[in-house]
């Protein structure tokens, strides 16, 4: 994977190097990006990013430089800075600059007032962290067919790439896949908790737990089988896997329960973006 339309001249300015302005930092150099053609803006890094700078011999800097037109202009920051960071980085705007931002709530008609131009709303998910991740993007009218390629090929150095034709859509990511992990990782939390009151030691019952879940999603991962054939693979007939199932798949079990879990993050996504 290569990034011609970057370049020292041209280059992706990322606003914001926390763990996801990192995350895709890393997979971007892995993915064969020019160190030379990439600016950093945060005025205090993490260390781990930090480290990663100075071992690609990237520079940062506390506020957007001066005489800089971004090809791609990355917004890293928390929602609750976006008020302040925007007017600080339209400078770094010019004709041919895709601005991206992967803050929840800020809506595109948000970003086209501060910034103009063309407008792409990512919504990525931790997992991105590890190469992992999944990311919906929405693109507003003056996205141009080589921006969208160009986004796609950084945003899918992290992971999975889809992109949705509604903005309201990327609400509905941002439910599932966007606060997935916290899901995911809820179910770790319960199922050790299942096994300590099952009678394991805790520090055994924890271990197991964690290593379930990531088993379980690695061979999600390699298989050609959808998820229900997973699940029938490993249910005997009147066997204790059924005897759970019967209560996780109950009329009020897991389903509905994400369902709704979903529907209350769709709802609150909605609220923060007005």
């Amino acid at each position: 994977m290569s990034f011609p339309e970057l370049t020292p001249a041209s280059p992706l300015v990322l606003i914001g190097a926390g763990k996801m302005g990192g995350a895709l930092l890393a997979g971007w150099l892995k993915g064969g990006l020019d160190p030379k053609a990439v600016l950093v803006v945060d005025p205090s890094p993490p260390p781990e990013t930090l480290q990663m700078l100075a071992e690609a011999g990237i520079g940062h800097h506390a506020a957007p430089p001066s005489g800089i037109e971004a090809r791609v202009l990355l917004i890293a920051v928390k929602p609750q800075m976006m008020g302040a960071a925007l007017p600080a980085v339209r400078a770094l705007v010019g004709p041919r600059t895709v601005s991206v931002s992967i803050a929840a709530g800020t809506t595109v008609g948000t970003l086209e007032a501060a910034l103009g131009g063309a407008i792409v709303r990512a919504m990525p998910n931790t997992p991105a962290q590890v190469g992992r991740g999944a990311t919906g993007l929405f693109a507003n009218a003056a996205v141009t067919g080589s921006d969208r390629a160009l986004v796609g090929a950084l945003i899918e150095a992290v992971g999975i790439v889809g992109w949705v034709e509604e903005e309201g859509l990327i609400d509905a990511v941002t439910a599932m896949s966007g606060s997935g992990p916290a899901y995911v990782f809820l179910l770790a939390e319960a199922l050790a908790a299942a096994g300590i009151a099952a009678g394991l030691p805790p520090d055994m019952a924890e271990r197991f737990a964690r290593a379930t879940v990531t088993g379980s999603g690695e061979l999600l991962a390699q298989s050609p089988l959808p998820p229900a054939e997973l699940r029938r693979n490993v249910t005997s007939p009147k066997g204790t896997t059924a005897a759970a199932l019967a209560v996780l798949m109950a009329e009020d079990g897991l389903g509905p329960l994400l369902e709704k879990a979903v529907a209350a993050a769709k709802r609150r996504a909605e609220e923060l973006a007005g």
